[in-house]
């Protein structure tokens, strides 16, 4: 298994944002930013591992600055860190007001994902390859978020749903 840089899995998300994802005063609703905000980081975390992905947990998202109808959302998300089977994601939230060009951010977050085999259960994931002092600094950084969500997490044990329906079961 090879180890891919961080350029190899980054994306970059735009979206404008019509009426159909703000209330009637015009703000866009916040599901609507952390659905963009999850589909980047899965992207990332897929491209990384060439495997399924699922999101394991979100730290917290602070809505800094609002988003209205009518302006374009980007949505930048690179990996920071990778363990054996999880790896945490880096996404940041900017809005641009297409009549001004000025641009805002919205929020950001850190959101982990565990990379899963074809049996549905946790596998390997590959190294990751740091090349700015910007990258090594976000991996120190996600390394002491990663340890302090494990002191922090309660035991607990994923139990498997009675009924699930896979797609490729349905042909």
């Amino acid at each position: 298994m090879e180890a891919n840089t961080v350029s190899q899995s980054k994306v970059e998300i735009a979206q404008v944002m019509m009426p159909e994802h703000a209330n009637p005063a015009g703000n866009v609703h916040g599901g609507n930013l952390l659905k963009l905000v999850d589909q980047a980081g899965a992207i990332v975390a897929a491209r990384h591992t060439h495997s399924n992905v699922v999101t394991a947990s979100v730290d917290r998202f602070d809505f800094i600055s609002p988003a209205y109808i009518g302006n374009l959302i980007f949505v930048k998300a690179s990996m920071n860190y990778v363990s054996r089977t999880s790896m945490e994601v880096g996404v940041r939230v900017e809005a641009e007001c297409l009549k001004t060009g000025t641009h805002t951010h919205i929020g950001s977050a850190y959101l982990t994902f565990v990379a899963l085999g074809k049996d549905d259960k946790p596998t390997d994931v590959p190294g990751l390859i740091l090349e700015t002092e910007s990258e090594k600094r976000r991996y120190d950084d996600a390394k002491k978020r990663r340890e302090n969500r494990l002191l922090l997490a309660k035991p607990h044990r994923h139990r498997q749903q009675a009924c699930i329906i896979r797609p490729e079961k349905l042909k």
